[in-house]
């Protein structure tokens, strides 16, 4: 079946994904950024951050991607601004293939603010102009086939913050 982008369906140039966590933005921030705990959801894979201007953003393939012949890191990017526990600024670009390194670098905002009823909004802006194959799939639906996109991702972090358990778990 074709992705939106193959039937030449363009994807929004600004997707933003909104969640409400029942934990504090301290721990979501540590779940976001550090490696020992982003590595327990979504692709598993794992992502490091060096949480400074400049500083170096890489995600990893899991074993299963890896055995699949997906490279080491599958994403790479810089971050641009890190203000813990509140914001994060930083490019992304897949290098899942040639394809995907051509588009080049998109730009993620994550915005984490504690809400007046105590729970934590976290706010993740996906800039993707110029980028339609990574639109589709950051904006795709959860799919065992592979994919999910930013709303499976996100719906994964909250479950497993919230109850410890991951998605399906």
């Amino acid at each position: 079946m074709p992705t939106d982008a193959q039937a030449g369906v363009e994807a929004p140039t600004t997707q933003v994904f909104e969640i409400y966590i029942n934990a504090s933005p301290e721990a979501v921030w540590t779940a976001v950024t550090d490696p020992a705990w982003n590595v327990r959801y979504g692709y598993r894979g794992g992502m490091s951050y060096e949480l400074r201007s400049g500083g170096q953003f890489r995600a990893f393939a899991p074993p299963q991607m890896r055995a699949m012949g997906f490279p080491e890191v599958v994403i790479d990017g810089e971050v641009l601004e890190c203000v813990p526990p509140t914001r994060l600024v930083q490019t992304y670009r897949w290098l899942f293939s040639e394809q995907n390194k051509a588009e080049g670098f998109t730009r993620i905002t994550w915005e984490i603010e504690r809400t007046d009823a105590g729970f934590t909004r976290l706010t993740v802006t996906h800039e993707l102009k110029g980028a339609p194959i990574m639109a589709a799939g950051v904006g795709s639906k959860f799919s065992t086939h592979g994919g999910g996109g930013w709303s499976w991702i996100l719906s994964d972090l909250k479950s497993l913050l919230e109850t410890g358990k991951n998605l399906g778990a």
